[in-house]
């Protein structure tokens, strides 16, 4: 079987505790785009200390707490991606602006007008960055067990990074994977 054969767009890919590459470790990618040409994500959970109000001050006031553009991958890292989940009962077709990634999750078209958008999403968070892998680059990665391929919720989007959803995203899988959420981040201070 094909190890990437799991990943699609609106999956997780959860970071082994062996990962120990500074721009992932201990991460959790939201894959936007899985096809024959790669692969292409954003981290979920490394919140920078810039504000969206200072490289895009028409979305700050919109985005989700903590208002931050969070560091969506060591890939073009001058460029913004902006990720939404829509309420409940909202549909984004006929929707400009918003290009559907799985559910309820789309990519925002930035140079929309966030007003037109806003009524319509639960959240939004910009990235700076994003995490690429060419063509069977992320196939040898998981095969060589750097990666965990889980489904997403759409509120892993929007987690707040208080509430470690490396953990929980791991936690939620059931045994025996929950058990990799109680590894120490520094194996030396067990």
């Amino acid at each position: 079987m094909d190890p990437d054969a799991d990943v699609e767009p609106g999956s997780l890919l959860v970071a082994a505790p062996s990962l120990l590459d500074s721009n992932f470790r201990r991460t959790v990618v939201f894959v936007i785009d899985h096809r024959g040409e790669g692969t292409l994500g954003v981290v979920l959970n490394r919140p920078s200390d810039v504000p969206v109000d200072d490289v895009l001050p028409n979305w700050g006031p919109h985005v989700s707490r903590p208002g931050a553009v969070f560091v969506g991958g060591p890939v073009e890292q001058k460029t913004a991606l902006c990720l939404a989940a829509l309420r409940t009962g909202e549909d984004m077709n006929g929707v400009s602006g918003l290009i559907g990634v799985r559910g309820p999750v789309a990519l925002v078209d930035l140079d929309t007008d966030p007003l037109v958008l806003v009524p319509k999403v639960r959240g939004l968070r910009v990235f700076a960055g994003y995490a690429g892998w060419d063509v069977g680059q992320l196939a040898g990665e998981i095969d060589r067990g750097d990666w965990i391929v889980v489904p997403a919720l759409p509120s892993d989007v929007l987690a707040a990074p208080e509430d470690d959803l490396w953990g929980r995203v791991l936690r939620r899988q059931g045994m025996p994977l929950a058990l990799l959420a109680t590894h120490p981040g520094d194996v030396r201070t067990n």
